[in-house]
């Protein structure tokens, strides 16, 4: 039995190194409270190789942890969490549940720890991650670059005056004692000025933000999609974003069917489950009364700002 064993070994180590993929190098452990990260350069984290042996990687389960080759941006309130578990439906999309923030806010730990976080991929698969705070972030843009000029981006948009109600309903269920949506809104309600430094109506500028993803990434690298579409024909939106990552078609109609109390679709048999899945209760909140003539005036605002976004894009969202 020893000799059998040996012989495996051996076989193996020389020709399961084609069918198995290496592993990755262990990240740097996240510091204690007061005590600073891990610091390393990209260029040497990037370079790094993977030391894991063939057997080992077999041992520890298939697959390698890769830095990821697409990356849900944004937006905020715009639908991100819909589209991403819509996508992990799809066999060869593997991808991080909860928001990793390494661009904005966990950049100092370095890629090995951000790569530490992504699922095991095989030959042919896409490991995606969703931030949706990475849209509005300055300097998010350079770093994903950074790591990878090819990674391919998606924004989910949505009404820019709908989403700020949405933000704001959120905010008001974990602080039900914030001032009114109407008092935020301007920085001086009598003349009308629209106070563009709250985040709720400063995220809604979509044409600003992807100013500066443009520095780094040409626009046939960011796909669009549109919030509303992503409600009313989740089909039809997914079958845009399998194309823009190069994945067959399987994600189609047959996996959703749409809720009617939360007024939005959900699947049918959601990753690794045969039961439907919805999302949970922090989605599909009922927004609260607004003002109408303060809607009237933030539409008001937004449309120049709109139409300059879909002459970027080369798409009209129809917001107006």
């Amino acid at each position: 039995m020893f000799f059998l064993w040996l012989y495996m070994f051996y076989s193996c180590a020389g020709s399961c190194a084609g069918l198995v993929t290496r592993g990755s190098p262990a990240p740097p452990r996240a510091a204690p409270p007061g005590e600073p990260a891990e610091e390393s350069s990209v260029e040497e984290q990037r370079a790094a190789p993977d030391t894991a042996s063939p057997i080992s990687s077999f041992f520890n389960g298939s697959g390698t942890k890769r830095l990821p080759q697409a990356i849900i941006i944004g937006v905020k309130k715009g639908g991100t969490r819909a589209l991403l578990e819509f996508l992990r439906v799809h066999p060869d999309v593997r991808a991080v549940g909860a928001e990793p923030h390494f661009f904005d806010r966990n950049y100092e730990r370095g890629l090995a720890w951000y790569r530490d976080l992504m699922p095991r991929t095989l030959e042919g698969q896409i490991t995606m991650e969703k931030t949706p705070s990475y849209f509005v972030t300055k300097e998010a843009p350079a770093r994903i670059s950074s790591m990878s000029k090819g990674t391919k981006l998606i924004v989910v948009v949505r009404d820019p005056v709908t989403r700020a109600i949405s933000d704001y309903t959120q905010t008001l269920s974990k602080k039900p004692d914030i001032p009114t949506f109407e008092s935020l809104t301007f920085k001086n309600r009598t003349t009308g000025l629209i106070d563009t430094s709250w985040s709720a109506i400063q995220i809604g500028i979509y044409a600003k933000h992807l100013e500066n993803w443009l520095l780094y990434f040409p626009i046939g690298q960011i796909l669009f999609v549109s919030g509303e579409r992503l409600i009313s024909d989740p089909a039809g939106e997914l079958g845009r974003v399998q194309d823009f990552l190069g994945l067959k078609r399987i994600i189609t109609d047959k996996h959703f069917y749409f809720n009617k109390t939360k007024g939005f679709p959900c699947l049918k048999k959601a990753e690794g489950s045969s039961k439907p899945h919805c999302l949970g209760k922090t989605k599909g909140r009922t927004h609260p009364d607004i003002d109408q003539e303060v809607v009237q005036r933030l539409r008001d605002f937004y449309r120049p700002f709109n139409m300059k976004f879909y002459q970027m894009t080369g798409q009209d969202f129809g917001w107006d």
